[in-house]
């Protein structure tokens, strides 16, 4: 509201939009923004609500709704329309004075209008004979309210939209690449290419749950069940997708392929058992003979990860495709602070990856005392009295009462956490000197006494956050191993995990942290992570729109607290001279930079009230809910300066790739026990090259035939190449990255495929750009996103 109130004094209300890289004036967008509270009638005709809902002909004498205001409006006739319509005029010239031209926009509806001709009557006849008035004869404040609590409120199902939106891109390329791999190979009537059918539910179920009730947590209580039903059967669906894919693409003799809906040839990685519970991995049962693991990488580069599996022994040998021994890290699986999960174990292998392909693992009965490696655990009870779980397979250690300072660290970082809260403290990089204060808190943020109280979408907070008090001091369980080591502190409302990885590249080279949060026993509070440094940011941070482009945001003293949160859909970052630290997110959430050094991140809001926005309810349904970040510390290469120019931003290549390895995790799909003997299993590598690593494939979409509900043979391929800021790159840090000023050749992308057909288009594929090319190189400036319609083959 404060920015309507600016823009109304500028006269800048309607502008024209220009992206912040963009060199001429010939993408800019032509925008109108409404000056007063809302969009409803009341509040569209002029300043005056009062006034204005006398001209919202639903709410006349008789019907469902009514004028708050008291003065309900009166039908139009001969009688009356001279001094109604001097009412109305007087209205909209007050309005005008606001805009720089005398062409005003008066917006008559709202949300659920116009469902009944009785209505549509009412205001179109009523305004009728106004206008026709018209045409026949040739003071303004509000307390501002900030809609920024709808940016973290009901997280679990941001979270979800997120998981949904990686499988649909995942299962979408994989669909694609099987379906002309089975074209090529004469093999299509056996594909079951009816799972069109499932991508393209899939993708609407998500287009709806971008809906600006849903994404946003504002929806009422039934819906958001609705909503979340609708995603998971989506979800499900997918995870079916991917794996007829994934079985076909990974057969070393695809004359061998037969799909059976009864008998699927893998599993799923995990199940949910309702749209609102969290995911439970699938646990490999091993026998006397090997066990194969398909595994899934959705990111166009090839990936060195830690894949985790569950599996019913600790005595494991993992082999790869080849046969080879691999050493693994082998864990107990935890179901609280203190207890173990009998008869279940994680097995960690660094595995990599081919850009966008299948990788097989075998695994084994048996102990290879050489790489079957165990973690060891330190629990620290903090004086409480509780049982631990031990096995005989993992080094424990039960520490009563210590509370000093420990850290972990890896080939890149040793980090500090404190002996007390278990949350990290500092990081320092092997390479330097000095450590990075990065000191974590848990904070709560209540809401006012006064009649106005935060709800879905408004966040109204009684003052600043008061630290996060349990009950009872935390458990902290410290697991060391050779290829990840984490910490976990238990407090009743949040389980706060930081894990590190032991492994080159992108991996190492951040904090992968997760809150599990549970604030179902809150009434009108709000649960924050603050991370405190002595980054000198000088009172600005960053944080990006749509995960597209980065935005720098001020924090304005004379604004109210809540009016310095901003949405943070995959990254927000502060900065110095020397120094830029990054929190990645998988989930949107708000964020802000109260204080120089500071970043903030809600996650999570139980509020008992309704604010007055339409829904007509508080925010009571909250579930366990887990929330991922990768935190992510960069240093300055000498000589490159930080852009002095406020107006833009970007991540650095590391910075980018970090947020895909969070949002675009490798899936495991464990080949399903009664496929025996073992199928012949061959990594899939379906690109001849990885992309440029500034260039990221959005999309490679099979599109429809004319029967909407069959593929066609050809697809859409989606790209944009990123803008980065190189004056942070992680050099000599095992980060092999390359670019190639923005050509990429299509024509020998894919391995074992033929571009066969390549047509530009628009972003839609709705109209041609040009004709289909001989060339299959094509150029993409920074930031620009091209789409091309082409043929596989």
């Amino acid at each position: 509201y404060a920015i309507k109130k600016h823009f109304a004094a500028t006269h800048s209300l309607e502008f024209m939009w220009r992206q912040t890289w963009d060199s001429d004036s010939s993408t800019d967008i032509f925008c109108h923004m409404m000056p007063f509270y809302s969009y409803d009638v009341p509040h569209t005709c002029g300043p005056d609500p009062k006034i204005c809902c006398q001209f919202d002909f639903k709410r006349l004498p008789g019907g469902r709704i009514n004028c708050p205001w008291k003065v309900p409006p009166r039908a139009i006739t001969e009688a009356n329309v001279a001094e109604r319509a001097a009412l109305l005029l007087d209205q909209y010239r007050k309005k005008s004075q606001l805009f720089r031209s005398n062409v005003l926009l008066v917006p008559l509806g709202d949300d659920f209008r116009y469902d009944k001709p009785q209505e549509w009557d009412a205001q179109f006849f009523n305004y009728q004979r106004l206008f026709d008035f018209f045409n026949s004869r040739p003071n303004l404040h509000v307390q501002d309210h900030y809609w920024t609590g709808y940016y973290t409120s009901r997280p679990f199902y941001k979270s979800l939209d997120r998981v949904l939106e990686a499988h649909l891109r995942g299962a979408e390329v994989l669909y694609s690449l099987a379906a002309a791999h089975a074209r090529r190979s004469g093999l299509a009537g056996r594909y079951p290419l009816s799972d069109f059918t499932l991508l393209t539910e899939a993708r609407r179920t998500l287009g709806l749950f971008q809906h600006h009730d849903a994404i946003t947590g504002t929806a009422k209580e039934a819906v958001v069940v609705d909503y979340g039903v609708r995603l998971l059967r989506s979800l499900v669906n997918l995870k079916q997708v991917i794996i007829h894919a994934a079985h076909y693409l990974v057969l070393g003799d695809k004359e061998t392929y037969h799909f059976d809906p009864e008998a699927p040839f893998l599993q799923v990685d995990d199940t949910r058992l309702s749209h609102d519970a969290l995911p439970e991995r699938t646990v490999i049962q091993l026998d006397s003979s090997p066990r194969f693991v398909v595994l899934f990488n959705p990111l166009e580069q090839e990936r060195f990860s830690m894949v985790s599996l569950l599996v019913n022994s600790p005595r494991v040998r993992v082999l790869s495709e080849e046969g080879q021994p691999l050493a693994v890290q082998i864990s107990a699986h935890w179901s609280s602070a203190t207890e173990a999960v009998p008869d279940v174990y994680q097995v960690s292998v660094p595995v990599r990856l081919p850009a966008l392909g299948l990788g097989v693992l075998q695994l084994q009965l048996g102990l290879d005392g050489h790489r079957t490696l165990p973690s060891s655990v330190r629990i620290y009870l903090h004086g409480r009295q509780l049982s631990v779980s031990r096995h005989e397979a993992f080094p424990l250690r039960v520490i009563d009462s210590g509370t000093s300072d420990f850290a972990l660290s890896n080939r890149y970082m040793q980090v500090w956490f404190s002996g007390l809260t278990g949350l990290l403290k500092s990081i320092r990089r092997v390479d330097e000197e000095h450590e990075q204060q990065v000191d974590m808190q848990v904070l709560v943020y209540g809401t006012r006494t006064s009649k106005d109280k935060s709800g879905a979408y408004l966040f109204l907070p009684d003052g600043e956050a008061k630290p996060y008090v349990p009950k009872e001091p935390p458990v902290l369980r410290v697991t060391e191993g050779p290829f990840f080591s984490e910490v976990v502190a238990y407090y009743e409302h949040i389980h706060q995990a930081v894990r590190l990885y032991n492994l080159p590249g992108v991996e190492g080279l951040s904090l992968d942290i997760s809150s599990l949060v549970d604030i179902r026993d809150y009434v009108n509070k709000e649960l924050a992570l603050h991370i405190h440094t002595d980054i000198d940011s000088q009172g600005i941070f960053f944080t990006d729109l749509n995960g597209f482009q980065v935005q720098p945001r001020r924090y304005l003293k004379k604004l109210p607290l809540q009016a310095n949160f901003y949405p943070m859909p995959v990254m927000a970052y502060i900065q110095d001279a020397q120094k830029r630290l990054t929190l990645h997110t998988a989930q949107a959430l708000g964020v802000s930079s109260l204080k120089d050094g500071q970043l903030e991140v809600i996650l999570d809001r139980r509020l008992m009230q309704d604010d007055n926005r339409g829904l007509g309810q508080g925010l009571k349904d909250n579930k366990r809910t887990c929330n991922r970040f990768r935190l992510l510390l960069e240093r300055r290469t000498v000589g490159s300066e930080v852009q002095d120019s406020h107006s833009t931003s970007y991540p650095s290549l590391l910075s980018h790739l970090t947020s895909m390895y969070l949002n675009a995790p490798a899936l495991a799909l464990p080949v399903a026990r009664m496929q025996l003997p073992g199928p012949g299993l061959r990594s899939f590598h379906p690109l001849a090259s990885s992309l440029p690593c500034d260039f990221h494939l959005l999309n490679l979409r099979t599109l429809q035939a004319e029967e909407d509900t069959l593929p066609s043979a050809e697809t859409a391929l989606i790209l944009h190449r990123k803008g980065f800021d190189c004056g942070l790159e992680a050099k000599n840090l095992g980060f092999n990255c390359t670019t190639s000023q923005g050509k990429v050749a299509l024509g020998s992308l894919f391995h074992g495929l033929d571009v066969v057909f390549l047509q530009p288009t628009s972003l839609t594929l709705l109209y041609p750009l040009a004709s289909p090319s001989n060339s299959t190189d094509v150029y993409l400036e920074p930031m620009e996103i091209a789409t091309f319609r082409l043929r596989l083959g």
